[in-house]
């Protein structure tokens, strides 16, 4: 094992946190512990994982889950693609590999959402598989180590730190070093206010010695954020245990895909209520249901990686059931069951601001 390789795995036995899927090789709690914390930080995605486990111990337990469950289990951790290509995966798991997790890096890039990190993750660490692991923490460990000044969302840089990760690789245990390098870059080499003055590698330090180490790693500027518009129409009808309302659930090929939320009229720019209510779409919602508006939320703004929503709700009490002949997309619920349906986190945010709705039903 070469002197990096062993100063790092010592450093990491007497600092790492006790997290409960480095307590196991089992490749279904190590996948799942990946998945979840893609874009997620641990002391959020800890609880989440606790939970998903809780409801479904093993792969087949969450292959016979239904999508909505998943979904809903998911809530709050944003990035939904994550958990529908999760439950994928375990059913193909489950049907193509009869309920074992693939031990190859080939066979485990062939799981939906699974991609060269994930398999090198839990190649190594189920595994035994000697193969570099590259994240956002190795990126920045690395760079600023070895002064490597090539941007990191470039397909060369990439490059470049695979072959040096792949080069300090241990001959064994690669699992323990590669979670030791991950561990490394989030508890001590962090990215703002690393603690240098006490680096096991602060005398070999490329970026300690010559200053960089706010300049490192390097990042190429991300892409223009989308502003959207969102006009949601909360459609009550009722009141008491007979209250129900009106869901959409969002088909693929844009955000939130599968998640459930109320009428929406998506408008290029910001728009007067009373230019709202004119257009064909609230009249073909409210007109024959005589629909009268009785709330009218403030803007909420929600930003997501590359888009930044505009919402604004406005809740309308129908007195007459909606037609739905015409169209498909939207279905009545009891409002009882709403707390069943997977939501945007936009969304619960305004349920959170009302009560649940509660307020705005007929008394």
């Amino acid at each position: 094992m070469t002197n990096f390789a062993q100063r790092l795995i010592h450093w990491y036995h007497l600092n790492k946190r006790s997290l409960p899927w480095r307590d196991t090789n089992d490749p279904y709690c190590i996948w799942l512990s990946e998945i979840i914390l893609q874009q997620t930080r641990v002391d959020q995605g800890f609880a989440y994982y606790e939970r998903f486990v809780s409801a479904w111990p093993g792969v087949a337990h969450l292959a016979a889950a239904s999508e909505d469950e998943v979904l809903k289990m998911w809530q709050g951790l944003g990035y939904y693609s994550r958990a529908r290509n999760l439950h994928k995966a375990a059913k193909q798991v489950l049907h193509d590999h009869a309920g074992s997790f693939p031990d190859t890096i080939n066979g485990l890039l062939g799981l939906q959402g699974v991609g060269e990190y994930t398999a090198a993750a839990i190649a190594s660490m189920a595994f035994g598989t000697k193969v570099a692991v590259v994240d956002g923490n190795v990126f920045r460990v690395l760079a600023r180590l070895y002064g490597i000044g090539e941007p990191i969302n470039t397909a060369q840089g990439k490059k470049v730190f695979t072959e040096l990760a792949t080069s300090l690789l241990p001959t064994s245990d690669a699992g323990t070093y590669n979670q030791a390098l991950m561990e490394f870059g989030a508890l001590h080499c962090t990215p703002r206010k690393p603690q240098c003055e006490t680096c096991i590698f602060a005398s070999s330090c490329h970026a300690r010695r010559d200053n960089t180490v706010s300049d490192l790693p390097v990042k190429l500027s991300k892409k223009t954020i989308r502003k959207r518009y969102f006009n949601y129409l909360v459609l009550l009808h009722g009141h008491g245990n007979s209250a129900s309302l009106y869901l959409n659930k969002r088909s693929e090929g844009d955000i939130w895909t599968g998640l459930y939320e109320f009428a929406l009229i998506e408008t290029a720019a910001p728009v007067a209520s009373e230019s709202l209510m004119e257009s064909d779409r609230w009249k073909e919602l409210t007109a024959n249901s005589e629909g009268r508006l009785i709330h009218q939320s403030h803007q909420y703004k929600h930003p997501l990686t590359h888009q930044l929503i505009h919402a604004r709700f406005y809740v309308v009490n129908l007195q007459n059931l909606l037609d739905l002949s015409g169209q498909n997309t939207l279905s009545l619920i009891k409002h009882s069951a709403l707390e069943k349906y997977p939501l945007p986190r936009l969304i619960d945010r305004f349920l959170d601001d009302t009560n649940g709705l509660s307020d705005y039903y007929q008394t």
